[in-house]
């Protein structure tokens, strides 16, 4: 798996620019990072159709301009689709409609490994980066552990526990 640009663009504490597509046009992402200006793409996945093999190749249009790639999951089948995505390349997961910190510390175990010290519940989901050998290496739990979790507070109660969800490593 290559280097996670988002998350080392925040381990220095620097801004990130990135920009959301609907669209699993490979192409498109192919002309974001043509233009240099972000360093990452956000599909939101929450409201289209996708294949797996349309995440597969969302991610490989990325690395190819060293775009970071976030992606924006349903929260009906969040574990699932949030696990092959990372499985794709994708490098961050943005969860939706967090309310409690119980939620978030779902969402942080679900893109972690299923390792001491990490605490998920990631194994190997079977897409590109298991296939050629990477699934269970330490290099893999590290990508892991290195995964961008993001949490959107949206309605009433999570206001009222953010100080709860904040406190949630990960």
């Amino acid at each position: 798996m290559r280097p996670n640009k988002i998350r080392e663009l925040l381990n220095a504490g620097k801004p990130t620019l990135g920009t959301h597509i609907h669209t699993v046009w490979p192409n498109i992402v192919e002309a974001i990072g043509h233009t240099g200006l972000y360093d990452y793409f956000e599909f939101v996945a929450e409201y289209g159709t996708y294949t797996l093999h349309d995440l597969d190749n969302l991610c490989r249009a990325a690395e190819i301009y060293d775009l970071g790639a976030m992606i924006k999951v349903d929260w009906a089948n969040n574990e699932f689709v949030a696990q092959r995505a990372i499985g794709s390349g994708f490098q961050s997961v943005l969860f939706c409609d967090i309310r409690s910190a119980e939620d978030a510390r779902n969402c942080v175990r679900y893109v972690r490994a299923d390792t001491p010290g990490q605490d998920g519940t990631f194994g190997v989901a079977m897409r590109r980066f298991t296939y050629m050998g990477y699934g269970g290496s330490p290099d893999y739990v590290k990508a892991l552990g290195d995964i961008v979790v993001v949490l959107m507070i949206e309605k009433k109660p999570a206001v009222d526990n953010l100080e709860e969800i904040l406190s949630v490593p990960g």
